[in-house]
């Protein structure tokens, strides 16, 4: 299959500081891709550039088949970006809105009205979809932005943060959504903080940290890269004072404890988990994501 997007030696600078040191990824089409990372680390920076919103320094980039740098047009044609807040006029309806876009990317009469109620319906606004857009919750705002999108479906679509600041129940609504997505065939660029958002989503998960990719792969490849079980000990008020790593195996186990044993630790409660992309993020860059962890739902096989 091809590459829905294709990045090779890119960077970006502003004033003294490189926020992209040499970046080289792809993306395959129809995927479901998490980009990972702190705030500051240039998550946006790099979506802006895939969008064309933002010239590199240097390095190459393709998106759908063309070169964001001379093929501007092309590539707008062919993708949607729904950045951290929602692009809804709260002064029109939702119907209005998404009748406002359908008439700006030349879709008219009959044709924009059934797009238009195939959105609502899908997006399930139907019964919302008369009333003013500023009335709605805030997860029915992010669902008509995602709608909004998709009024001319995009060969690859850009989320950028798109769950940051909404309640479980409006993030699990939009985790459908995008799961509807991949499953209709589009390209899904995500940009997160929430671990497991990316951990139940996608389908490649990269770290990006200190400009560079740190980690690429599917979520269970990275988290089996640091053992298959950690045992962790924690005292008697539940924090954790020794981790380490173990194949699984009751020999893997017994190994676990008499490291643990010659490292000095020889009291506290001792359970086996599995490893978190957390601690991925704390292996390979040595600190503590600042990511969260709290999102969960039924994940996406």
């Amino acid at each position: 299959m091809t590459d829905a997007i294709s990045i090779h030696g890119l960077r970006k600078r502003f004033g003294e500081t490189t926020v992209l040191d040499g970046l080289d990824l792809d993306v395959r089409a129809g995927s479901v891709f998490a980009l990972l990372g702190p705030n500051g680390a240039g998550k946006t920076t790099l979506v802006n550039i895939l969008c064309t919103l933002v010239q590199p320094d240097a390095g190459s980039v393709r998106v759908a088949g063309f070169d964001t740098a001379t093929q501007r047009a092309e590539v707008q044609h062919r993708i949607s970006l729904t950045g951290q807040a929602a692009a809804v006029d709260g002064r029109l309806t939702g119907r209005e809105n998404l009748e406002l876009v359908a008439a700006l990317r030349g879709l008219r009469g009959q044709q924009a009205r059934r797009r238009t109620d195939e959105l609502l319906e899908r997006f399930d606004l139907v019964a919302a979809g008369r009333r003013a857009s500023s009335t709605y919750s805030g997860g029915m705002r992010r669902r008509l932005d995602l709608a909004l999108g998709l009024v001319v479906p995009p060969q690859v679509m850009f989320l950028d943060e798109p769950t940051t600041g909404l309640d479980t129940r409006s993030r699990r609504e939009l985790w459908d959504v995008v799961r509807g997505l991949a499953a209709d065939g589009t390209t899904v660029f995500l940009t997160t903080q929430y671990l497991e958002e990316a951990d139940q989503l996608a389908d490649r998960v990269a770290v990006l940290h200190g400009g560079r990719i740190v980690a690429d792969g599917h979520p269970h490849e990275l988290k089996r890269r640091i053992g298959d079980e950690l045992v962790e000990v924690t005292d008697a008020t539940g924090t954790q004072i020794a981790q380490v790593a173990s194949d699984g195996t009751l020999a893997g186990l017994a190994a676990a404890v008499r490291r643990l044993q010659s490292d000095g630790i020889s009291e506290g409660s001792v359970q086996l988990r599995r490893p978190s992309l957390d601690d991925v993020f704390l292996a390979l860059t040595g600190d503590s994501a600042p990511l969260t962890t709290t999102a969960t739902a039924t994940g996406r096989n």
